[in-house]
């Protein structure tokens, strides 16, 4: 019968949690991302070694006819192990594994973002690219309704629900605190979080990651989030314009600087890297969200502490601006710079690929 959600009694879980496990026997949750290029997918292992890094696991394989990544006449993908975090699911030496996705024949696997963005990083390993995105996602109930609003109607006007307390303003924090405390316990880069202007909407803060780590981190912790939710009964969604009208969309803005930025003296750096963002303005836009811009089209309004989308701003302390650089920067003289076009739904990978092709590598249109 439609409409009746199933659920499961979690004291009981925890009875076969509690059960002994072997020492030589370790559960592996292979992670990857899936032809939608947002979603990810997961399926378990077991290993009869507690894995140090993720290289000493072996390659699998999973049917990408299902996943949008192969036809059903020659449906499988194979999963790489490349990043590997303790499961907090789990526990013991359980291990959450991140993977690349590559064809049968041994090519990347068009949905692999990862495996460009690494050998870019690697390209820019002198300049010590260092990133932190603010992750901001909207939490649903099981009727894709935003949690905690009126159901036959809407919450007042945004105003005190950005960082607020009271349960008459924030909606989900028991979610909140069990993803944060998730992520420390993998040992995810989570730096904080906090309630954002729209209600049922959160963010939290990953970084500073240098190169390719923090698309590894960001994406795990998506991962968390999505299965923390789970067992509350509760939704992620990370769509850049959830609710129409007069409602804050959700980004992941992007905080990057460079040795050079950091230094003593670093905002010339700076200018510079942000000149050189303003004249590949569209291919950025292009790279910012899965659909080549059009998740972005419906945020980047130019309202709602959005840049507009047709055109490259910066300034200081700016949040209707492309670029923003901190108050406390220019005071300083140096540091980093805000991206803040990138959608909450983009690929990290595909977000720090190009910011240091632009800004490191000089690479141009």
């Amino acid at each position: 019968m439609l409409g009746i959600t199933q659920t499961t009694n979690k004291t009981t879980l925890l009875r076969y949690l509690a059960l002994p496990q072997p020492e030589d026997k370790v559960q592996c949750m292979y992670i990857w991302i899936d032809g939608t290029g947002e979603n990810l997918r997961a399926k378990t292992r077991t290993v009869d070694f507690v894995p140090k890094q993720a290289t000493e696991l072996p390659i699998w394989n999973f049917d990408g006819s299902s996943t949008g990544q192969a036809e059903g006449h020659n449906s499988d993908v194979m999963i790489h192990p490349v990043a590997l975090f303790k499961d907090p699911f789990r526990g013991n030496n359980n291990k959450l594994v991140l993977c690349e996705t590559y064809r049968h024949d041994g090519a990347v696997h068009p949905s692999n973002k990862r495996n460009s963005c690494n050998q870019v990083m690697q390209k820019a390993k002198g300049f010590e690219p260092w990133f932190g995105i603010e992750q901001e996602y909207t939490l649903l109930d099981t009727d894709l309704h935003p949690f905690g609003w009126p159901k036959n109607g809407f919450p007042g006007p945004q105003g005190p629900y950005y960082t607020g307390v009271g349960a008459n303003n924030v909606h989900g924090r028991d979610i909140v605190e069990s993803h944060y405390r998730a992520c420390l316990y993998s040992e995810i880069k989570i730096s904080g979080e906090n309630a954002e202007v729209m209600p049922a909407q959160w963010e939290f803060q990953v970084g500073p990651c240098e190169g390719i780590s923090m698309g590894d981190h960001l994406w795990v912790a998506r991962f968390l989030l999505h299965r923390v939710a789970e067992d509350f009964g509760v939704v992620v969604s990370f769509d850049p314009k959830p609710m129409p009208g007069d409602w804050n969309g959700a980004g992941a803005h992007a905080n990057y600087s460079t040795k050079e930025m950091r230094a003593p003296g670093g905002m010339k750096a700076m200018v510079e890297a942000i000149e050189r963002l303003g004249k590949r303005h569209a291919a950025h836009i292009r790279a910012y969200d899965p659909n080549g811009g059009n998740d972005n089209r419906r945020r980047l309004t130019g309202r709602h502490e959005t840049s507009s989308i047709d055109k490259f701003s910066y300034g200081v302390a700016h949040r209707g601006s492309s670029i923003r650089i901190p108050r406390q920067c220019s005071d300083d003289g140096c540091g980093y710079i805000e991206d803040r076009r990138p959608s909450s739904n983009c690929d990290p990978y595909s977000v720090t690929e190009m910011l240091v092709r632009t800004t490191c590598l000089n690479e141009t249109d």
